[in-house]
C-alpha cells in the first residue's frame, strides 16, 4: 500500500496544531492564561500558555508535523515496495 504524501503530511499538521491550539486553550480554561512556556515553548519561539501563544504554537506545531509527515509518508513508501521494483 502506498501513502499520499501530501494527504498524510496536511493531516498530521492539521492533527498536530488543532490539538496544540485546544490543549493551549484547555490550560487557560482552567488554569487562566499565565504566559507560562511549557516544555513545547523551549521548541517553538513564541509559544507560552495565551490566546497570542496558542495561535503563535498552532502555527508552528502545524508546519512541524506537516514537514515530519511528508517525510515518515516519502520513507514508508520508499521503504515499503517490493524488492523486484527497487
Amino acid at each position: 500500500m502506498k501513502l499520499n504524501v501530501k494527504a498524510f503530511a496536511m493531516a498530521c499538521g492539521l492533527i498536530w496544531g488543532l490539538g496544540l491550539l485546544a490543549l493551549t486553550w484547555w490550560l487557560i480554561m482552567f488554569e487562566g492564561a499565565t504566559g507560562d512556556k511549557l516544555i513545547i515553548g523551549r521548541f517553538y519561539i513564541g509559544y507560552n500558555v495565551s490566546a497570542l501563544g496558542s495561535v503563535i504554537g498552532m502555527v508552528w506545531g502545524f508546519f512541524d508535523a506537516l514537514i515530519g509527515g511528508a517525510i515518515f509518508a516519502w520513507l514508508y513508501n520508499l521503504l515499503s515496495r517490493p524488492a523486484a521494483a527497487k
